[in-house]
């Protein structure tokens, strides 16, 4: 089996609890990430420093305005506001979670 690659369209609570998910199955990848409303640099802070789940067991950055990298590997950043706009496949995601 091959771990399954998966966009995130939403990056409110429930997209960054998809994410948190995620990176306790070596089975799943997030490799994209939409959200319209939230600046890069800020999904970055709501992920790293969660007032509820506490701080991301792994490393988080902000790498430039498309992309942020957590536990080393990059995920791409969309801010399209309507997610039939996204090429998901272009960032490799095989499904994309709608958590809007």
């Amino acid at each position: 089996l091959k771990p399954v690659n998966i966009g995130i369209n939403g990056f409110g609570r429930i997209g960054r609890l998809v994410m948190r998910a995620a990176q306790n199955d070596p089975m799943v990848n997030i490799v994209a990430v939409n959200d319209p409303f939230i600046p890069v640099n800020y999904m970055e802070y709501m992920l790293e420093f969660d007032t509820v789940h506490g701080r991301f067991p792994t490393e988080v950055k902000y790498t430039g305005d498309n992309e942020i990298t957590v536990g080393g590997k990059p995920i791409t950043v969309f801010g399209e506001m309507d997610p039939s706009n996204i090429a998901w496949g272009s960032a490799g995601a095989d499904y994309v979670v709608e958590s809007t």
